[in-house]
């Protein structure tokens, strides 16, 4: 079925039901990063309340939950740039996760190159960067896997690297029929993990994020390496793990 054809009925007879835990990593100064602001905790607290009011609003449907599971939701501000499920502009938000923790891992250490790899004047950090990678439960009646036999016939649009258009085209139908979750398989991970793409906050069946890990990435001119607290764990990614993506294929890993 060729992408062009894809209509708000045509998704909804592929959608089933989906649920279960998935994972995402979020840099660990979240919580921490305006206390260097300040002299106490108070302060941190006040100055906490006056970001939040410049911040774009959290829908409604979204407020009762905890702020790392409604931020992606927040609209009222352009997005400035596209992502694999989302366009820029005025759009809805989309939670971004993996069913395991790695994947997750796997998908933030790419953007952590990436940076570098669009910013070759700058240095490697000295020091590894801290990050939290937390779980959430969710449930729908109405998702979508683009893994299955209905959607293989366009798997290189899904899984291109830097062209995001199609699946783009593809989360707006699915928003038309209340389709709710999208499964589809990691571009970055090397083991091939499976990404979700959360549509609606309304998918959430706990308001708090649980398990909380602590995870370590250290970018070297030979690669990363992400390290896991507890329990003990540890990743490595070479400088040809990400390479299908030409932007870190082209990057110059050597920094004086």
């Amino acid at each position: 079925m060729s992408s062009t054809t894809w209509t708000p009925a045509g998704l909804s007879s592929s959608a089933r039901a989906f649920s279960g835990m998935c994972w995402r990593v979020v840099e660990a100064q979240h919580h921490v990063s305006t206390l260097k602001l300040v002299d106490t905790l108070h302060e941190q607290e006040l100055l906490e309340d006056l970001l939040e009011i410049t911040k774009p609003q959290v829908p409604p449907e979204c407020r009762h939950l905890h702020y790392l599971l409604s931020a992606p939701f927040r609209y009222g501000a352009v997005y400035p740039t596209g992502s694999t499920f989302r366009r820029s502009g005025m759009t809805e938000g989309v939670f971004y996760a993996a069913e395991t923790p790695e994947t997750a891992v796997a998908e933030i250490t790419f953007h952590r190159l990436l940076f570098f790899a669009e910013s070759p004047e700058t240095l490697w950090p000295m020091n590894p960067a801290e990050y939290t990678a937390f779980a959430a439960e969710y449930r729908t009646k109405k998702g979508i896997d683009l893994t299955g036999v209905r959607f293989k016939a366009q798997s290189t649009a899904w899984s291109h690297p830097t062209d995001y258009s199609r699946c783009q085209a593809l989360a707006e139908m699915a928003r038309m029929d209340g389709i709710e979750v999208v499964r589809y398989r990691s571009v970055r991970d090397p083991n091939h993990g499976m990404n979700l793409a959360l549509l609606t906050c309304r998918v959430f069946t706990k308001t708090e994020p649980f398990s909380l890990q602590t995870w370590r990435i250290h970018l070297r001119p030979t690669g990363a390496q992400a390290i896991r607290e507890a329990p003990k764990s540890g990743l490595a990614f070479d400088r040809n793990t990400f390479a299908s993506d030409p932007r870190i294929a082209a990057m110059r890993w050597k920094r004086s």
